[in-house]
């Protein structure tokens, strides 16, 4: 039975949904069952249902995690639920020209999971939108280079 993933997006103009899709091929492809949920309605219980999770998120307004992503976020930022049985990655989508809250939303994720006790796997991937690259050809190949630290 192939491990699964769970893509959690959190995402304003939909960036986030881009990427993910364009990331779970590669995913898939590694042999892994690739689930995509938008974080809107989300309690903590998803992180208790999966052992693997990867947060893809956008940071909006004044560094704050996107509209759809900030009830889970403030759930789990309240409850600190014990998560140490998951493993997870951050996809962070940010604009350095806002460099005092640049990437805040996948770094706001992190923390947040590391004091809930959970393993990040690999670096924050943090995709600047002021650069030349596509958002989503940044994220598939960190998640080529995601799948090969999970395999080891």
């Amino acid at each position: 039975m192939a491990q699964s993933i769970t893509i959690l997006i959190g995402t304003i103009t939909g960036t986030a949904e881009l990427v993910a899709e364009d990331v779970s091929p590669i995913l898939e492809d590694a042999g892994y069952d690739v689930e995509t949920l938008d974080m809107n309605d989300l309690t903590p219980a998803v992180f208790k249902e999966n052992e693997l999770v990867l947060i893809c998120t956008s940071t909006y307004g004044q560094g704050d995690v996107p509209d759809n992503a900030l009830n889970l976020y403030e759930a789990l930022e309240i409850d600190l639920p014990d998560l140490s049985n998951l493993r997870y990655g951050v996809i962070g989508l940010g604009d350095s020209t806002y460099a005092d809250t640049y990437n805040e939303g996948g770094t706001k994720f992190d923390k947040v999971l590391y004091d809930c006790g959970a393993r990040r796997i690999g670096e924050i991937m943090q995709h600047n939108a002021s650069s030349d690259e596509l958002p989503e050809e940044a994220g598939v190949a960190w998640a080529k280079e995601w799948v090969e630290i999970l395999a080891n």
